[in-house]
C-alpha cells in the first residue's frame, strides 16, 4: 500500500461563520477542492493508559508528537485507513503516513504484525514500540472542506466544523458521533504549506483581521474530558453519595 512523507508549515486559524465567509469570497477563485472534497474525517488517536503522548505534547515547547488512524468517512473492513506519526519541531510539520485496509490497520494494533514492509511503515513501527503498543484512545471527527491551489501545489487549507469527540467505541467503523469541542458556527482552519503562502492569500487574511492562534484538536479533547470526569467527582462528593473511583 502507498506511504507518504510530508515536510510542510501549519498555521491554524479559530473562525466565526461570518469571518469564513468573508474570506472565502475573497480566496474562492483561486481554489479547488482536493480529491477528497468535503468529508467526513475520522482520526483515532493513539495514546498509553497513562496519556503519555498527549500529556508529553502539550508540555512540550518546541517538540509534539502524535500517532493516530484516520478515515475519510466510517470506514469499513477493506476500506482505506491512513496511520500517521506526526511531529513538529521548530514550528514545522513532519508528517509520517502509511495507507492499509481497515482489517490490516486493526491486526497490526492488536498483534504488532506489520502489513507490508517499507520504510515509513519500519518508522511508523518504531513510534509504536518506544510508546509500548499504544492502542486507541480518543476518536475525533468532524466535517471537512479541503481545497488547493493549482498554481501552489504545495498549499492545502482545510476548513473543519462540528469538531467532536468521544472516549467510547473507539474504532473508525463505529459512526463519528461525538461530543461537540467547539461553540457553534466556529470553523477551523489550518493552512498548509511548504514555504510562505502566496500573497493573495496572505492580503485576505489581514484584510479580515483573521490571526493564527493554537489549537490541538485532540489535546483540547482530552482537556475537555478531564474536566467532565472531574466534575462528576465532585457532583457526587456535593451530593455525599456513593464514592466511585473514577479513572482520571
Amino acid at each position: 500500500m502507498a506511504t507518504c512523507v510530508f515536510k510542510r508549515i501549519e498555521k491554524k486559524y479559530l473562525l466565526s461563520e461570518a469571518q469564513y465567509n468573508a474570506l472565502f469570497q475573497e480566496i474562492g477563485s483561486y481554489l479547488k477542492p482536493d480529491k477528497y472534497g468535503r468529508s467526513t474525517v475520522l482520526s483515532l488517536y493513539l495514546d498509553t493508559p497513562d496519556r503519555r503522548i498527549i500529556r508529553s505534547s502539550m508540555e512540550a515547547v518546541d517538540y509534539k508528537e502524535k500517532l493516530r488512524l484516520r478515515s475519510y468517512g466510517t470506514a469499513g473492513a477493506d476500506s482505506t485507513v491512513f496511520l500517521e506519526l506526526k511531529k513538529k519541531f521548530g514550528g514545522v510539520v513532519y508528517k509520517r503516513r502509511a495507507a492499509m485496509t481497515l482489517k490490516e490497520a486493526e491486526r497490526y494494533l492488536r498483534t504488532g504484525i506489520r502489513p507490508f514492509e517499507s520504510q515509513i511503515m519500519s518508522e511508523l513501527d518504531w513510534a509504536m514500540r518506544l510508546y509500548g503498543r499504544p492502542t486507541g484512545a480518543m476518536l475525533i471527527a468532524c466535517e471537512r472542506e479541503a481545497w488547493f491551489d493549482e498554481e501552489h501545489p504545495d498549499l492545502r487549507l482545510t476548513f473543519d466544523r462540528d469538531i467532536r469527540y468521544r472516549e467510547n467505541e473507539l474504532r473508525l467503523d463505529r459512526g463519528s458521533a461525538g461530543i461537540r469541542l467547539l461553540p457553534g458556527g466556529t470553523v477551523l482552519l489550518e493552512i498548509k504549506t511548504a514555504g510562505a503562502m502566496p500573497l493573495w492569500l496572505a492580503d485576505a487574511l489581514d484584510a479580515e483581521a483573521i490571526l493564527p492562534g493554537s489549537f490541538s484538536k485532540y489535546g483540547t479533547a482530552y482537556l475537555h474530558a478531564l474536566e467532565e470526569k472531574q466534575r462528576s467527582v465532585s457532583m457526587i462528593e456535593e451530593k455525599g453519595g456513593e464514592k466511585h473511583v473514577v479513572n482520571l
